[in-house]
Formats: structure tokens, sequence, C-alpha cells
């Protein structure tokens, strides 16, 4: 059977195999290539990444393809030089083609598909007849000593990102299947998972002494990709492959020689259900959660749930940033004590923002709460969106609440870097907001979820017919959203649940950590037809179940004046501090606007007047621009001042100046 046959069968068992969770039905993520983006906010950039980002991309990860292109040559026996020794080079190429593969749906590129299709027949060849794809063990260039990756192949998988590499090519090869339907790439990546279940949970003569090698790895990655393999396979090898290495994380683990990591660095402490508290590499805690909240879905297993509600709730009650930072902590990259949650000093790496984004969308599709998807807002809208220029060249791997414009804080330079030597960030945000479109809508059989907004168009399959959704909005900066619903059917009942984000109420984003200091809500309000209507609110989502017809208007308004935060006392670096927000955009000020005057800025009086108006210079034309009161600390006497403030995402595009995003509330508040 084709393929695309065999994908046809085993979607539909999957659709009548797994209808339930504990008694719910499953709550389905419609994919990027089934939402058509057609908004000002979002679109521009995918197309800055097509022009841009990812043509940049594709040519600073070529060494990678050298090395993929010199292992094919080695595996045919054709003289050549042999590939440098690296752990996880190919993985920032697979996440730039997976990227890539996403803006294809944008917009076929015959001259982009050609050369994927020319990358992808060297991955295929540079695999071993047994599936095996690792260039340095399969030329033999790789040493433990030097290296780091082992000696021979999985002997070191705790450090040698072997399988971190596969499970980014899996996640390429799904979504090049996705945009094009072409199955070369998905293929090699089956065989690899096939190669890998034989060698870790069976035994393979050729590896490991013909012994399982039963050991997680030490950078999560593959379980959330073993997921999606089996969502678009339907082949269940892989959802219970993903479930074993879920299982084994804290029981299995093996230190493999001197200087092995920590076991809470890659959270090998304990065995997951064990889990209460966010540890270690923050990107490897956040992939591992989503992982594990895929399993807990698609197993049916209940078990996970509780450990994923503690980690969840210490993350946003005692270790996020306000911009949905995370791994505030330098050398480790990760979690440091509970409160420790610097400015200056953050390191906040963005590739774990991005997995926040991962791990929260999850969380909502296990838990149809809305709360999560808030905290995917607030961690995509600030801090993912702030890894990356506004011309999608330059990036960061830190992004801190607080800049002088002289301290390298970036790797070693007090701005944005076209490149870094370790390039996962670049590479993860290639990949991340072209997704954007699958985080909109989710289904059950009768069921929609509205739970990211942007001018988009849509076609959902229900139980009972098809509906197609046509929504208008300038959000993040516009209050409005508004759906025009066309059922297939007339009076075609199904129930819209819509989202009404946390920053509505009285503090931008759920934890214990930030409050509002006037909590009075902003209020929201829904219109049917342009009629305002009351509607139940449940888990963060305002309900309307009723029989549509063709035409019909829904229209969400949510208000969003300029709000001042506090942190918990506990929070040591924001005590006596302010943060300003708008919607669920957290905005700094910056010394290019204002003088150069920070830090030597605080505000004392929070509920005058604010001036909105937006920039009309190139690089920022049409971003928000806010005005409010402060003062200035001066040894002649404090003066009165207008602070100007921009979204944190859009700092550090002009120059390496300052920037600060919390304010003292006065001028006793040391720096």
């Amino acid at each position: 059977m084709k393929i695309k046959q065999l994908l046809i069968v085993t979607l539909t068992i999957l659709s009548l195999s797994l209808p339930v969770v504990q008694g719910q039905e499953i709550l389905t993520p419609i994919p990027f290539n089934e939402v058509t983006l057609e908004d000002n906010f979002w679109l521009p950039r995918l197309h800055t990444q097509k022009e841009i980002l990812v043509p940049f991309a594709l040519d600073k990860t070529k060494p990678a393809v050298e090395n993929l292109q010199r292992t094919a040559n080695y595996l045919k026996g054709i003289p050549d030089e042999l590939p440098f020794p690296h752990r996880f080079v190919s993985s920032d190429l697979y996440k730039v083609m997976e990227g890539a593969a996403y803006l294809l749906k944008l917009e076929r590129d015959p001259e982009l598909e050609k050369e994927m299709d020319r990358i992808i027949d060297i991955i295929s060849e540079a695999q071993q007849e047994d599936g095996y794809n690792y260039e340095s063990h399969i030329t033999g260039v790789a040493t433990h000593d030097v290296n780091g990756m082992g000696e021979r192949p999985y002997s070191y998988v705790v450090h040698s990102h072997e399988l971190y590499n596969m499970g980014h090519m899996y996640e390429g090869a799904i979504a090049y299947y996705q945009a094009t339907g072409k199955d070369k790439w998905l293929r090699v990546a089956e065989a690899n998972a096939r190669h890998i279940n034989k060698v870790f949970f069976e035994g393979d003569p050729n590896y490991n002494d013909g012994k399982p090698v039963n050991q997680a790895p030490g950078h999560q990655e593959i379980e959330l990709a073993l997921v999606k393999l089996f969502r678009v396979t339907g082949d269940s090898l892989y959802l219970d492959m993903a479930k074993k290495f879920i299982d084994i994380r804290g029981v299995t683990y093996r230190p493999e020689g001197e200087g092995t990591m920590s076991p809470e660095y890659a959270q090998q402490h304990l065995p997951v259900r064990e889990q209460t508290k966010a540890v270690g590499h923050a990107v490897r805690a956040t992939y591992l959660y989503s992982g594990m909240a895929d399993v807990s879905v698609y197993t049916q297993d209940p078990s996970l749930r509780p450990a994923l509600d503690s980690i969840w709730h210490n993350i946003v009650d005692t270790r996020m940033h306000i911009t949905g930072g995370l791994g505030a902590v330098h050398g480790i990259e990760g979690f440091g004590p509970e409160y420790d949650l610097p400015n200056k000093e953050a390191f906040d790496e963005t590739c774990a923002a991005v997995g926040n984004v991962f791990f929260n969308h999850r969380m909502f599709l296990m838990e149809k709460d809305g709360k999560f998807m808030d905290v995917a807002e607030v961690a995509l809208l600030n801090n993912v969106l702030a890894g990356v220029n506004l011309e999608g060249n330059r990036f960061f791997y830190l992004n801190p609440l607080e800049a002088d414009g002289i301290t390298p804080f970036n790797h070693g330079i007090p701005g944005r870097s076209p490149w870094f030597g370790t390039a996962c960030c670049p590479s993860n945000l290639a990949r991340l907001i072209p997704q954007v479109p699958g985080l909109m809508y989710a289904t059950t059989q009768n069921e929609i979820y509205c739970s990211f907004y942007a001018g988009s168009t849509t076609t959902l399959t229900l139980e009972k017919g098809n509906v197609h959704l046509k929504q208008t909005t300038e959000y993040p900066f516009s209050e409005t959203i508004r759906w025009e619903v066309t059922p297939e059917k007339e009076g075609l009942t199904f129930t819209m649940h819509l989202r009404i984000p946390t920053w509505t109420g009285n503090q931008f984003v759920p934890g214990e950590l930030y409050s509002y200091v006037n909590a009075k809500p902003s209020g929201w309000t829904i219109k049917i037809n342009g009629k305002e209507t009351k509607t139940d609110l449940k888990k963060g989502f305002a309900i309307i179940n009723r029989s549509w017809k063709k035409g019909d208007i829904v229209e969400l308004t949510l208000p969003m004046p300029l709000r001042y935060s506090k942190a918990t006392d506990q929070v040591v670096a924001d005590r006596g501090r302010v943060c300003i927000t708008c919607g669920p955009l957290v905005y700094a000020a910056e010394g290019i606007d204002n003088n150069d005057r920070l830090p030597n800025v605080f505000i004392m009086d929070m509920s005058g007047p604010a001036h909105i108006s937006t920039y009309t210079d190139t690089v920022m034309n049409g971003i928000p621009r806010v005005e409010v009161a402060a003062w200035e600390k001066n040894p002649a006497g404090n003066k009165e001042i207008s602070l100007v403030l921009l979204p944190y995402y859009a700092w550090n595009n002009r120059n390496d100046g300052s920037m600060m995003v919390w304010f003292p509330e006065s001028d006793t508040i040391q720096h």
C-alpha cells in the first residue's frame, strides 16, 4: 500500500480508536497547513522568514550539509575528507529545513523545494542500511575525550545528542511531508525510528553487545518527535517508543564517564511521575514536559498529569519572567532557586521560550484550559519574538530584561548577533514562527476552540459537517477579534470556545508571581450578529453553543488599557518596581527614545494618562509607541519627563543601547 493511502487509513482509524481520554474527547490541534494567515502581524513575519531568515540560515548551515555529504561519500567508498566531529550541528540544519517546509505551504517555491530535495537526497545517502544516522560515528571521527560523543554509537547518550538530532530530523521530515506530500525524508525518519527501537528496547547484536540500551537521552527532543511521527503515520510503535523513553527517564540513568552532567541537569534525578519542580537545563526540561503531555493524551495515561500540573505551577508561581522567559541562570542555562529572576543578569535562552510555547500548547490540548495558552501567548509574543530582529537576520541567544548597551551579554556582544557557534536559537526561530497557524484552532467532534488570535481563514471538520471560519483582527495591537462563520449546512449545531486571556483580569499572566497594581479587570464582551450576548466562562473560554447559519458574525472585544504590574515581594530583583503591559505585550524603554536617561528614571504616579501612537520610521514602522509620565533622578533636583516605551519584542533594532522593563517606583530604589 502506498504511504499516502496508508496515512488516510491510519488517520481514519485514529479518529475512531482514540476519541476520548479519561472520559473526554481528545482535543485535536488543527495543523499549520490547514490555516491560512491573512493578517498584518504574523503574515509579514512569515514573508520575512521566507525571504531573509530561511535563506540566511540555510547558508549558515551549509557546513552541516557538507558533513552529511562527506558521510554519504564515506558510505559509498568515494574518497573525500572526513566530516568534522560535532555533536549536534545537523540538528540546526534539520530545524531550518523544518521552518522552510512550513513556508512552502505559505507559497510554493520551486527553487527552495529543489534545494530541500537535494539536501534530503544527501540525508538519505548518509544513512546506514540499518537506519543509523550520525555522521561522527559512521565515519569514526568521534571520540569520547575530545568530542564528548562516545567512542561508538550510543555509548554516551547522556551527552552525544544522537537522539536529539534524530528528533529534529523527524519533525523536519513530517513538516516537509505535510507541506509537499513528498515522503522520501519521512521514510528515512521512520527507518531511523525503527532502528532506535531495536537498539534501545529490543537489542541489536551490532550495538551494545546485543543488549537493549534502555537509557534516556541527555537532551530531550525525540520523545515529542516520536508522538508527531505516530500522529502522521498512525504507527503505534512510535507512540510506544515515546512512552518508553518517558518511563525510563530517572529510572535507568547511568552516568557515563568523568565530567558527566548532574542528574538534575537533564531531569534524570527522579522518575518523571515523581518530579514536582522544574530543575536543570530549561530547554531540556520543556521538551521533556511537552513529550510527557503528548504521551499522557495519546496513550490515555493519567498518571503523568499530577507531575505535569505540579511542575507547571512551580514554573509560573516561582520561576518565570513576566516575558515568558525561562532558565534565568547562566552556566546551566536553566532553572535556579525559586524566585531567582534577575533582570540585567537574566539568561532566558530563546530556545527555552520556544519550549515554553510547546509545553503550554500541549498542556492546553491535554486539559482544555485557556490558562496554558495564555502562558504560551506571553512567551511567544514577548520572549520568542525578541529573539530575532525585525529584519530577520540578527538574533538573541539570551533575553535579559535590562541592558546597559555596554555589557556583552549575548555570547560576547552587547546586542544581536548574526549567528552563534551553538546555533540552536536562530534555527528554532526559523521553525517556530511558521508554526503559529497551528496554534490557532483545535476541535473535538462538535466543538471549536479558538485558542490564538490572528487574521486567518480555515475550514474545520466536525462530526456533523464542515465549518468555514474567517477571522479578522489586528491583534495583538487591536482589542477586537471578529469571525465570519459559514457552516456547510444551515442550522448546524456546535460550540465555539473563545479564549479570554488572563491579562483581561487582575493579572498579566497566570501564576502567583505577578499582579496588576490596579487589579480591576478590564472586562470583555461578545456580540453575535451585532447583539451583545451573555456567555458562560469555563476554564478561560467563553462558550457559545447554538444553531449556526451562514454569515453569522461573532465579535469578541478584549479591552487593552495600559496596565502596571508588580512582582511578588519574594522576587528580590523587582521589589519596589513596576512593569508596563498592554494587552498581551510587555513594554520596555530604550535609551535611544529617552535621551539615554536610563536607568535614572522612576515612575511614581501610575494613574496618569498614556499617549499611544506608532513609530513611522522604516524599521519600526507601525509598531506602538507609548508615552507615560515619569521622573528623572538628578542631583540638581528630580524632574518630570515623558517616558517612551515600545513592545519588548522590538527592542535592539536600532542600536545596542540601554533598555529597561522593570522601573523603580521612587528615587530611593537602588539600581
